[in-house]
Parts: structure tokens; C-alpha cells; sequence
């Protein structure tokens, strides 16, 4: 039904029936990377066959956080319910081939059986009453019944497979019962609405998928895949089953749980590359190596190296790993993101804005506290009242007045500003945090910044001078 694959093909195949978050979207980064290490493709596909749950909003959220990490596609996105004739297609290929069989059970009927199974200590599972084999009768079509299509699994015997996160995985036959794979067809449809399971094994043959890289929740669902898939002719592809990623609490990460939409993220001021970086951690290493960067995790990516046990998500590890790739960053190219948050705040920003994101960039985390450092130098700080009274006391004020004397007359750069400083100090005999603090207290509103001299620069003069005469 198609060719081989000659090079890597890895999907992610996301349902839109909530916003994605930073667990969904770890099972994009893995796939993504490991096609852009080996030269494969990165297809994407939207599972939007629960229709009642599946949102626009949720494939934008979706669509919008991976353009944002970067987690570029080369294919798709392919939408599952625009698919549904090749679903079918292929259901009456495979009922032609005697793969499928009509189930007339009931819904009444298959609870009533579970019960009777738990009661006796058994696996709840449907038992073939309807599944033809060799000199069996079947029961009487009962009337006005619509059936399901159920796939013939395999009997006896096991399915297995080597995870590349879990290793040798088997399940024997005997446990997996026929599944549905279409369900009942409506008047004049010659097959009904597929279901799940079958609609991923159809995808990911058309698609020629080499590698299924996704969460271990889909661990059961596998047997019956690789069941359909070579029911078809076909060899499933290569599975790694990663773990769960859990919240701070603990718990399974979701909307549920207080997880936010991977796109807040953005909003709230952190770099994509620093994102990469902390989700690849969350589940794989690369020895001891805790920041990288983007080129450097598709060198060393691989599946060798994906962990086994659930990984834990940590706000204040992930804005350590923000900061450190801040710092890393030249203030011109930490400028326009900042920019598009004094924007937000109606600040217009001038040249000054790349050489201020230099200066400020160690004492921040994320764009947003950076941009909180920078709009400072923007707007007319007036500095709280205790704050004033604790660091602008009488007996500094002499000092405040000559430097505001000094700098009038000064240039207007960083050695100049830091010689008519010292100059100061030495007339006034104090100490640099004697006199810097106030200064910093009535120019920014805060007793603590980076360099006096670097500041004062980086502010309009007579704006400065007019603070200390005020001061």
C-alpha cells in the first residue's frame, strides 16, 4: 500500500481537545529533533476526530506554540476528518480481505458481559460472539441492529516490540480482545466512522512514518496497532514511549492541574531557545550539560539517551535556564522582544534600548523583568516615600548638589560621568555606597543597580541633574 521509507519521517499528531502545554508539547520537541539530526522529515498531524471536543482555538494555541519554539513542520498540518474516505477506503479493503467482521452486540449486551467478567475475577473484554471462524454458527442478525466493525486480532501467540525508552514491551493475544475500528455504518454508507486506533495506523502508513516518538499513555494502544499494521501488509514503525512529565505537585501534567497554554509562556517573557532547552532536559540528557543551545541539542540528540522515569516540571529551574540564555544574548538582539513589551505598556523606546538590555540583562530572568528594568529609563520613576527618607537623608544631600554641579559640566560618557563621581567623593569624603544609593533611589526608584556611572549614561542629562537638585 506504499513504499518503503528510505530516511527518517517523525510526527506529532496532537488531538485539539485542549490547549497544549508544556507535557504535550515535549512529545513535538523529541520527534522534531531527532528527524532534524538524522536529515528526516517532521510531519504534523491534527486528530481531530473527536469532534465535539476538538476547537479552532486549541489547533491555534497548537500552530502558534510551535512556530514560537520554532518546531518547524515539513508536512501538514493534515487534519484527521478530512481524511475520512481514505479511512474508509481502506475498511472495505480490509473487509474484502475478511480482516474485519460485522458485531451486532449491543451496548446492553457488552456491559452486561464486563460485569459478568469482573464478578468472576476476569479481564473485562469482549468475548468474539460475533467473530466467524471455521464450523462456528453465529447467532440470528437481530433487527433493526446496525453493526460495528471489529478488527480480527491475532490468537494465540504474542505481540512485542523494543521501545527505545522502555525496551523489549510484550502482550499476548489472548489479552487483547477484537477491537471496533468503524462504528455503525449510518443508512446507505457502505462502512461506518472509523475509530482512533485505526485512523493512527492508516495515517502513519500513508505517511510512511519511520519513528512514533510519544507519550506512554499510548503504550496499550501499540499491540493493536501493530496487530492492524501488519494485518496490512505493513511493518510498524519504531516506537519510544516517553513518560509522563508531572507538574510541581507531583501530578500528571494538564489543563486540570493548573498547566498553562505553551503560548503564555511567550507572554510572559521567555526565549524560545531557553524553552527548547529546558523541555529537551525534561526526559533526555546529554551527560552533565544543563544549558546549550539550539544547534548544539540537534548534534547530540538521539534516542539513546531518553530517560525512563517521569520527569518534573520546575518553574524556578526553568527561569534559571531563561536567565543564563538572557545573559547569553546581545543586547540588540534581546531588543526587539523587549520592545513588544514597553509597547504593551505605551513606551516608545529609543537607540538606547540595545545597550540598556546589555547593562540590565545578569539582574533578569525573563524579557518581561527586563523590560520592567528598562521602562525605568522611559517613564519619570518617583521613588516611595520610606525609601526616600531611608537613603536621601540632610546629611547627603551637600554631596547630591555637587555632583548634579559636576555633571553639568561634564561629557556625557561613561568616564567622564565615573571621574566627576570620584570627585565627588573625594570632596565629600564618602564611601561609593554612600553616595550611589541615594542617587540610584531618586533617579530609578531603587537602591540597587548595575554601575552608577553606566546608569547615569544611559539616562537624559538634564533629566538627571534636575533629580539631584530636587533630591
Amino acid at each position: 500500500m506504499t513504499t518503503t521509507a528510505t530516511k527518517t519521517r517523525t510526527r506529532f499528531a496532537p488531538s485539539p481537545t485542549g490547549f497544549i502545554h508544556l507535557g504535550n508539547i515535549r512529545s513535538a520537541l523529541y520527534p522534531w529533533a531527532f528527524a532534524r539530526s538524522t536529515g528526516g522529515d517532521f510531519i504534523l498531524r491534527i486528530e481531530d476526530t473527536d469532534v465535539e471536543r476538538s476547537t479552532q482555538a486549541a489547533v491555534d494555541v497548537i500552530l502558534e506554540g510551535m512556530a514560537w519554539l520554532g518546531l518547524n513542520h515539513d508536512e501538514g498540518p493534515f487534519y484527521q476528518m478530512q481524511r475520512m474516505d481514505r479511512y474508509k477506503e481502506v475498511l472495505l479493503q480490509m473487509q474484502a480481505q475478511g480482516l474485519v467482521y460485522p458485531c451486532y452486540m449491543s451496548m446492553a449486551e457488552l456491559d452486561a458481559l464486563r460485569e459478568k467478567q469482573m464478578e468472576n475475577k476476569e479481564k473485562p473484554r469482549y468475548d468474539g460472539t460475533w467473530r466467524p471462524e471455521p464450523g462456528k454458527t453465529l447467532p440470528a442478525i437481530p433487527e433493526g441492529v446496525r453493526p460495528v466493525l471489529r478488527f480480527k486480532n491475532p490468537q494465540g501467540g504474542v505481540v512485542a516490540w523494543d521501545d527505545k525508552v522502555k525496551g523489549r514491551v510484550e502482550f499476548s493475544n489472548d489479552e487483547l480482545d477484537d477491537l471496533v475500528i468503524a462504528r455503525p455504518a449510518a443508512e446507505g454508507e457502505p462502512v461506518g466512522t472509523p475509530t482512533y486506533n485505526f485512523c493512527v495506523v492508516v495515517d502513519d502508513m500513508d505517511m510512511q512514518i519511520t519513528h512514533v516518538i510519544r507519550g506512554d499513555d499510548h503504550v496499550n494502544n501499540t499491540p493493536r496497532q501493530i496487530n492492524i499494521f501488519r494485518a496490512l501488509g505493513q511493518e510498524p514503525p519504531v516506537y519510544a514511549h516517553l513518560p509522563t512529565v508531572l507538574n510541581e505537585q507531583g501530578e500528571k501534567m494538564s489543563k486540570r492541574n493548573g498547566a498553562k497554554p505553551v503560548t503564555q509562556y511567550a507572554a510572559e517573557g521567555y526565549l524560545p531557545d531557553a524553552m527548547v532547552n529546558y523541555l529537551a532536559r525534561l526526559g533526555w540528557s546529554h551527560g552533565d550539560d544543563e544549558i546549550f543551545s539550539r544547534e548544539q541539542f540537534l548534534q547530540w540528540f538521539n534516542l539513546d539517551h531518553l530517560g525512563r522515569s517521569a520527569a518534573q516540571f520546575d518553574e524556578a529551574k526553568l527561569r534559571w535556564v531563561n536567565a543564563q540564555h538572557m545573559k547569553a544574548m546581545a543586547g540588540d538582539a534581546l531588543a526587539p522582544l523587549v520592545d513588544v513589551h514597553l509597547a504593551k505598556r505605551g513606551i516608545t523606546s529609543d537607540a538606547r534600548l540595545a545597550r540598556l538590555c546589555d547593562l540590565l540583562k545578569d539582574r533578569c530572568d525573563t524579557t518581561v523583568a527586563l523590560a520592567d528594568w528598562v521602562a525605568r529609563f522611559y517613564v519619570d520613576v518617583q521613588p516611595e516615600a520610606d525609601m526616600l527618607a531611608q537613603h536621601v537623608t540632610d546629611s547627603v544631600k551637600p554631596a547630591l548638589q555637587l555632583l548634579a554641579t559636576k555633571l553639568a559640566d561634564c561629557a556625557w560618557d561613561k568616564a567622564s560621568i565615573a571621574a566627576a563621581i570620584k570627585e565627588v567623593l573625594t570632596a565629600s569624603a564618602l564611601k561609593m555606597p554612600q553616595l550611589a544609593m541615594p542617587v540610584r533611589v531618586l533617579l530609578l526608584g531603587t537602591p540597587q543597580t548595575p554601575s552608577l556611572d553606566a546608569v547615569i549614561e544611559l539616562l537624559e542629562k538634564q533629566k538627571v541633574i534636575a533629580k539631584l537638585v530636587a533630591g
